[in-house]
C-alpha cells in the first residue's frame, strides 16, 4: 500500500490554513532522516482567531443535547476506523513506531472517542435533601473552552482522548498538536470535522510550544488546561495555569518499576516484558524501566531477557516484520547516548545493545544493563527510550521501598501468583496505575493519570469527563 505524506495545515474556525504568510517547521522521517513535510506555525493572530472562534461556538455546542453530541462523536470514531489503514501508515512514517503498533493505536483512539460519546450522556448531577420548601440541585456543567497540549509519542491516542472528553462534556477545545508528528493529529481532527462537529468547536494549532502555551493559558477565554508531556514542561504550564487560576490536568513523566517474584513462569514473563519495554522504542510514559527481579530467578531471567532484546528486529516501522523502529528525534538519540555513557562510567554491566545502529535514521539498539549503581542517572531520570535496568532483590518490603524511591508515580507493575502479595502491592506501590501480571493498563473505561511528579488529575473514564465539568449548586425555594 503506497501513500503520500499529506499536506499539513492548521484548522481554525472551520477552515484548513496552509503555510501562506506563516513560518514553517520541517517534519522529519525518523527512519531516514529525510524531510517529508513543512508544517505551518500558527501566528499570534491565528491563536486569537482560534480563541474567538471557540468562545463564539461554546454556547451552541454546550447547548447541544448530549445525545446529539454523542452521535456526531461516534460518527467521527467510525470515520477513523474506515481510514485506519491509511492513517496508521502516516503515523508510522512521521513518528517511527512499527505499523502493527500504529494500527493498534488508531483503534484505541477510535475507542476512546466512542466511549466518551456514550459517557457524555451520563454527566449526572443529584438532588440533595433540604428543608421543607427548598430543593437543592447539584448540576454538572461544561467548564468552557479548553486548551489541550498533546505529545508526539502517541499522536492519535492522546488527541483523541483530550478531544473526546472535552467535546463529550460540552466544551470547545483548542488542541496544540505535536510538531514532530502533526499529520496524525490533523487526521484525527479531520475525522471530527467530517463527522459534522460545528466550526469553532475544535481548533488545531502548531508552532513554538512556549509561545502558544503562554498565549492560550493567559487568555480569559480558556477555562481548562490539559497537558501530556515531560515533567519539566509540566511544571512551567502548571505555573502558568496557577497564575491564571485555571484547573489543569497533567500526565507527566514516569519511571515505572516492575517487581518480578520467584513464583512466576520466567519465559512467559520475559516475553511480556520485552514486548512492553521496547514498544515504541521505549518512548512511552508508562514504559517499564526498572526491573526488580527476585534473586532466586535473577540470573535465569537476566540471560533470557538480554538474549531476547538482542534478537529483536530493528528497522523502519513500515518494513514488514519490524519489532522496534527508530527513536522519534535526533535529540532522543543524544539523550540515550548520554545515559548509556553515564551507566558505563558508573560501573553498570552492559548485557545487550548500548549503541546507535550504523544506518540512516534515529536507530538505537535495544539496551540492557545489570549491576546498576544507585548513583547512575538512569536510576533517577526517565530514560524514555530503549534502556532496561535489571536489579536483583530478596526482600519484599525493601523492594517496594526502592520502587517508590523516585519522584515519579505514574505506573508500576508486579508479577506474582501470590494473591496476598498482589493485595499488598496494590496498597503499597505509590502510583496512579498498577498492572499485576499484565502490562495492559490502558482502556477508554479506566482512568489514566499519576501521582507525585507524574502529575495530577485523570484522563479517560468518568474521571476524564469530570475534568471538563464544573459543579454548580442551585438552591430553589417555593416562596419569595
Amino acid at each position: 500500500m503506497s501513500i503520500e505524506y499529506p499536506s499539513l495545515n492548521l484548522y481554525i474556525d472551520g477552515a484548513w490554513l496552509g503555510a501562506e504568510g506563516r513560518d514553517t517547521i520541517e517534519v522529519i522521517d525518523p527512519a531516514s532522516g529525510q524531510t517529508i513535510g513543512a508544517l505551518p506555525s500558527a501566528t499570534p493572530a491565528d491563536i486569537d482567531r482560534a480563541l474567538q472562534s471557540a468562545m463564539t461556538s461554546w454556547p451552541v455546542w454546550s447547548g447541544t443535547p448530549a445525545a446529539e453530541r454523542g452521535r456526531i462523536m461516534k460518527q467521527a470514531a467510525e470515520i477513523l476506523r474506515a481510514r485506519k489503514a491509511t492513517i496508521a501508515r502516516i503515523l508510522t512514517w512521521e513518528e517511527g513506531k512499527p505499523l502493527s503498533e500504529a494500527l493498534v493505536e488508531l483503534e484505541n483512539a477510535a475507542s476512546q472517542i466512542e466511549w466518551m460519546a456514550e459517557e457524555g450522556r451520563r454527566g449526572y448531577g443529584r438532588i440533595v435533601p433540604g428543608p421543607p420548601g427548598v430543593r437543592q440541585n447539584v448540576l454538572k456543567r461544561p467548564i468552557g473552552v479548553a486548551a489541550a497540549f498533546a505529545p508526539w509519542n502517541f499522536p492519535a491516542t492522546t488527541p483523541a482522548r483530550k478531544l473526546g472528553a472535552s467535546l463529550a462534556a460540552g466544551c470547545c477545545c483548542i488542541l496544540k498538536g505535536p510538531e514532530e508528528a502533526p499529520a496524525t493529529a490533523i487526521e484525527i481532527v479531520r475525522a471530527f470535522a467530517d463527522a459534522g462537529v460545528p466550526r469553532g468547536v475544535i481548533n488545531l494549532v502548531f508552532g513554538m510550544p512556549a509561545e502558544i502555551s503562554s498565549h492560550l493559558i493567559a487568555s480569559p477565554i480558556i477555562r481548562k488546561v490539559s497537558f501530556t508531556g515531560s515533567t519539566t514542561v509540566g511544571r512551567k504550564l502548571a505555573g502558568l495555569a496557577a497564575e491564571a487560576i485555571k484547573p489543569i490536568t497533567m500526565e507527566l513523566g514516569g519511571h515505572a518499576p516492575v517487581l518480578i517474584f520467584d513464583d512466576i513462569d520466567v519465559d512467559k514473563v520475559v516475553a511480556q516484558c520485552i514486548a512492553s519495554k521496547y514498544r515504541n522504542a521505549g518512548q512511552v510514559c508508562v514504559s517499564p524501566t526498572r526491573f526488580y527481579v527476585h534473586e532466586n530467578i535473577y540470573d535465569t531471567f537476566t540471560r533470557s531477557f538480554a538474549t531476547a532484546a538482542a534478537s529483536l528486529k530493528i528497522g523502519p516501522g513500515l518494513t514488514e516484520g519490524t519489532q522496534m523502529g527508530p527513536l522519534a528525534t535526533p535529540r532522543r538519540l543524544s539523550t540515550i547516548d548520554d545515559m548509556v555513557a553515564d551507566l558505563r562510567r558508573t560501573g553498570a554491566r552492559l548485557l545487550a545493545g548500548g549503541e546507535r545502529l550504523d544506518q540512516p535514521g534515529n536507530f538505537f539498539a535495544p539496551t540492557v544493563f545489570s549491576e546498576i549503581p544507585n548513583q547512575a542517572n538512569a536510576m533517577r531520570e526517565e530514560p524514555f527510550g530503549p534502556i532496561t535496568l535489571l536489579l536483583p532483590f530478596n526482600d519484599e518490603d525493601a523492594v517496594v521501598e526502592q520502587a517508590n524511591s523516585t519522584p515519579y508515580g505514574l505506573a508500576a507493575y508486579g508479577f506474582t501468583n501470590d494473591v496476598s502479595r498482589q493485595m499488598r502491592l496494590s496498597e503499597e506501590l505509590d502510583v496512579g496505575m498498577l498492572g499485576l501480571n499484565t502490562f495492559f493498563i490502558n482502556g477508554p473505561e479506566t482512568p489514566w493519570g499519576g501521582v507525585k511528579e507524574s502529575g495530577y488529575g485523570s484522563e479517560g473514564a468518568s474521571e476524564g469527563l469530570e475534568a471538563y465539568q464544573i459543579t454548580r449548586l442551585v438552591v430553589q425555594s417555593d416562596s419569595s
